[in-house]
């Protein structure tokens, strides 16, 4: 029987410098769109595939995600006192999303390192990962198909986009084999490819489905440039 993926692991701990300076004094991933933070679209995408547990793992400077997610009793009385009960069950709903889990990277060494952090509390079961400040949107939520895809085929899961010819160079690009419409098993990933090199038009988006597995081979995986260790 396929364990259910009940557990979601987030990387909130990077600098966010390429937002500078709309970062400099607040996390990237609580940067608002419209009217909610990034980081807000997507633990609605998880809880909406069924994640019962958000693993958020925060660096320096992300006290407010932390605040975001629990209770504010203080406002929750002044809304109510003001009579606003729409927003008062609305800043209510956001704390019961799910149950959340705060570890801190005490450097910012990769996400990598960063998902190494939460190996204590994911343990043996496979589990859903996610960079902090990528929205995908979709009628189902992206990584619900991606959970699907796993317990099809009972192996780990990379999120792809197609992506223009001309832009390929700015991300990492598979080389992929199809195995059916839409799915496709991965042979090779390059990372930011001159687009007449670049082995496809498939980028990864930052979702990922893993089994533990991910973590014997990011203990493996020799640390880059300035100790850093990266999932992709």
């Amino acid at each position: 029987m396929t364990p259910k993926i009940r557990r979601a692991v987030i990387a909130v701990a990077g600098f966010g410098t390429r937002f500078l300076p709309a970062t400099k004094a607040q996390p990237k991933e609580m940067l608002a769109v419209v009217d909610k933070p990034i980081i807000q679209y997507v633990v609605e995408e998880m809880v909406g595939a069924g994640i019962e547990e958000i693993v958020l793992v925060t660096g320096q400077n992300k006290r407010s995600i932390e605040d975001h997610f629990d209770r504010s009793f203080e406002l929750e009385y002044r809304l109510k006192e003001a009579d606003k009960l729409d927003l008062l069950e609305e800043v209510k709903r956001i704390s019961n999303l799910a149950k959340f889990v705060y570890i801190r990277q005490k450097m910012p060494l990769g996400n990598g390192h960063a998902l190494l952090c939460a190996k204590v509390v994911v343990g043996d079961e496979p589990f859903a990962f996610s960079y902090g400040d990528d929205i995908i949107e979709a009628k189902i939520p992206a990584i619900g198909q991606m959970i699907k895809v796993f317990e099809k085929y009972q192996g780990s899961v990379m999120g792809v986009m197609e992506v223009p010819r001309e832009k390929i160079s700015q991300f990492g690009v598979i080389k992929p084999q199809e195995i059916e419409k839409g799915v496709y098993k991965v042979l090779d990933t390059v990372e930011k490819p001159r687009s007449d090199e670049a082995p496809s038009n498939l980028a990864s988006v930052g979702r990922y489905v893993f089994t533990p597995k991910i973590f014997e081979a990011l203990e493996e995986t020799k640390p880059g440039k300035g100790g850093e260790i990266w999932v992709a």
